[in-house]
């Protein structure tokens, strides 16, 4: 009897490692191995070429200390950029799942399917149509609006002006934040049993905004993680943009260069691979913290 339950713990055991086995080779592949040869690299002075030299932290305190870009420009507009669009992105997903979930399921799937759509267009596709409105001469759509109506006398460069590159960015960023952390959400608050509504507003429960706060958000604490941490995720990453939009890499006067752009500059264009692994390594110490932050929010501990 022992060895019957022995051998099927075993088959069980194979059967586990046979369907996880692909997801390890995966994961180790392509993540594990990646960070760890950037951690090494962070170290070495790697111009692509010669092999890596080994120079021990002078990447990093060149970074903090030296580079005046990163300090005076990167950081403090990654910082900006993801302060608005990070939680900017996900309240704004969170609201708008919320709505479809009021609404009946055909023009729910419809509008959800809308909403869904600019996250999946490739950045290429989704900068042409947004060059087009911000164009810089007449032919722009919002130039040529404020031409008609007389509130200028010419066209304004929107994409190769400081004034403008972050704001457009954060627009930009924010119009296509509904990606799967918004699919998630909607799918958290459809699953919620309606039974525990009813008991909320027998129990002394007022209005929406309390049913959203003491009902909704509870419920659903898993997918607000995973819309969370997507959402951080996402922001750091986003970084592209102001590249693709101003078309170039510095963006213009630096308005719009965040820590992605940064290590584009560095690791493609002047082939400082060494250094451009030192300011990867500190975005993934920095989306690393923002994660730990996010779980200890929605985790739930009791």
């Amino acid at each position: 009897m022992i060895s019957l339950k022995s051998s099927k713990k075993r088959d069980s055991n194979r059967s586990l490692w046979l369907f996880l086995g692909p997801y390890y080779l995966l994961f180790f592949t392509f993540i594990i191995v990646p960070v760890i040869v950037a951690i090494w690299l962070s170290f070495t002075d790697f111009n692509v070429i010669e092999f890596p030299t080994f120079i021990g932290l002078r990447n990093y305190v060149s970074l903090l200390t030296q580079d005046a870009t990163f300090m005076r420009y990167v950081l403090p507009n990654t910082i900006f950029f993801a302060l608005i669009v990070g939680p900017g992105g996900y309240f704004l997903a969170f609201f708008m799942a919320w709505m479809l979930a009021q609404i009946p399921h055909k023009p729910r799937t419809v509008l959800a399917l809308a909403l869904f759509s600019p996250s999946m267009t490739a950045g290429v596709a989704m900068t042409v149509l947004w060059r087009v409105i911000f164009s810089g001469d007449s032919s722009g759509y919002i130039n040529a609006l404020l031409l008609r109506l007389g509130m200028i006398t010419e066209p304004i460069q929107f994409l190769q002006s400081p004034n403008y590159l972050m704001t457009i960015m954060i627009l930009v960023t924010l119009w296509s934040s509904m990606g799967v952390g918004f699919l998630a959400m909607l799918s958290g608050i459809l699953n919620i049993n309606p039974e525990m509504y009813e008991a909320a507003y027998i129990d002394g429960l007022k209005n929406r905004f309390q049913e959203v706060f003491y009902v909704t958000i509870p419920s659903m604490r898993p997918q607000m993680l995973f819309g969370a941490v997507m959402a951080i995720v996402a922001t750091f990453q986003a970084g592209a943009i102001g590249v693709e939009l101003s078309g170039a890499n510095p963006t213009p006067q630096y308005a719009g260069q965040l820590m992605v752009n940064h290590i584009e500059d560095f690791g493609f264009i002047r082939f400082e691979m060494g250094y451009a692994a030192a300011v990867s390594v500190v975005l993934l110490i920095v989306v690393y913290g923002f994660s730990k932050v996010v779980n200890r929010l929605f985790v739930d501990r009791d």
